[in-house]
């Protein structure tokens, strides 16, 4: 049995600041095993959020909603938002450091047709070009809170290769009232699959 309080040689790079995960998580894939049926797509959007962030959720400190935040790196976390949508997160940092990076939108690679399905049967890039999109097209909700990313069977994460910085493009969240100038979201350049 792993100790799963260490992280593997391989994902250690998800202890550092969440600004310098979230541009090394882009290309790794997220892939959820549902009745059998392997759904997976590459990370293209990420944006990152921690303690000293006036958008965050962990800025005032832990609370019953944000403490797999203040966790172990590589755990997910997933809130609901507006009333309506689940968003997913990966915990990243040492643990106390309350940061994550939220996964704006994925490629699909396999199962496409399964989440279409749970998307109404949309197709193409709206299937999973925003944080919500993805999250309905993966049936990720609050009972995925907590899932451990390295060690889970049923949602995981698979490392890739880095993508090239020339292939990344930098720049100022959206979809948040606060902080909106810090430049802490990357995306594929060119990926039509990046949130609009």
């Amino acid at each position: 049995m792993p100790d799963t309080d260490v992280l593997p040689d391989e994902w250690r790079f998800l202890e550092r600041p969440a600004y310098e995960v979230a541009p090394r998580l882009l290309g790794c894939k997220l892939v959820r095993m549902v009745d059998g049926v392997r759904l997976a797509g590459a990370i293209v959007e990420t944006e990152a959020y921690d303690q000293t962030d006036e958008a965050s959720h962990s800025h005032k400190g832990k609370t019953p909603r944000t403490e797999i935040m203040f966790g172990r790196a590589g755990y997910m976390y997933v809130y609901f938002t507006y009333g309506m949508h689940y968003c997913c997160n990966v915990v990243t940092g040492r643990p106390e450091d309350g940061s994550a990076v939220l996964i704006r939108a994925l490629m699909p690679e396999d199962g496409v047709a399964a989440m279409s399905a749970a998307r109404g049967g949309l197709s193409g890039a709206t299937l999973t070009n925003g944080p919500a999109k993805l999250c309905q097209a993966f049936g990720i909700g609050k009972s995925d809170n907590g899932t451990d990313l390295l060690y889970g069977a049923s949602l995981s994460l698979e490392l890739a290769p880095a993508v090239q910085p020339d292939d990344i493009v930098v720049s100022e969240r959206i979809g948040i009232s606060r902080a909106k100038d810090v430049p802490w979201r990357f995306h594929i350049k060119d990926n039509p699959f990046v949130s609009r």
